[in-house]
């Protein structure tokens, strides 16, 4: 399970003093379990995300991890600019203590990169980042995947090899999604975290959940 109990982010106000975009988020989300978490532009949704991912620490409150949970699917900060994409495979393969053959060998296939993975990653351009990450996420086994918005990259081929690793091969693991799109969270959550003004609910009914969303 994993459980995010009171949790609130401040950053430093240019004025003085600080402002506050999470204000005691909470909510549960047990194994094999789908939730999407819904927000306007600066509702603290990408916020939220890094969050969980622990890219960032919360200013108070807890976050519970009782499951592995991913970095954020295809997020392209968390590459190593000055080392080839060869080097981020490795360096990834043995954090998570994965066979580093097996980690290339899917990266290699599933990216499409050639011989540019042997090349630094600051030379790639922002699409082929994104490939490589996505691919990175994907090769290790979590129990639960963080995505924020749904990153179309890469040719059709591409996409539909991503839809169906995520969210078909990997239909038994629990999922946050962040995103605004309606028939993507229908298709593949139960529930949904509307966020507003640093605040949140939780909708076990997703019809409603999308139509305060729309309203805010």
């Amino acid at each position: 399970m994993i459980k995010v109990a009171g949790i609130c982010k401040d950053y430093p106000a240019e004025s003085g003093g600080y402002h506050r975009v999470l204000s005691d988020i909470c909510f549960e989300l047990t194994r094999g379990e789908k939730i999407a978490v819904l927000g306007r532009n600066g509702a603290g949704k990408s916020t939220l995300i890094r969050l969980l991912g622990g890219i960032e620490l919360p200013t108070s409150g807890k976050i519970e991890l009782g499951m592995s949970l991913s970095w954020p699917v295809g997020l392209t900060g968390g590459l190593h600019s000055m080392l080839t994409g060869n080097d981020n495979i490795r360096f990834v393969a043995r954090t998570y203590g994965k066979p580093i053959p097996q980690v290339h060998e899917f990266v290699e296939d599933f990216a499409q990169l050639g011989k540019f993975l042997s090349e630094p990653i600051r030379t790639y351009s922002a699409g082929m980042r994104a490939r490589l990450n996505f691919a990175l996420s994907l090769a290790i086994d979590f129990d639960c995947y963080l995505i924020d918005e749904i990153i179309a990259v890469g040719d059709q081929r591409f996409q539909r090899r991503s839809h169906e690793e995520l969210f078909e091969k990997r239909a038994d693991r629990s999922l946050i999604l962040a995103s605004h799109v309606g028939e993507t969270i229908k298709a593949y959550c139960s529930r949904a975290l509307v966020l507003h003004r640093g605040r949140g609910k939780v909708f076990e009914d997703l019809d409603l959940a999308l139509d305060i969303y729309n309203a805010l």
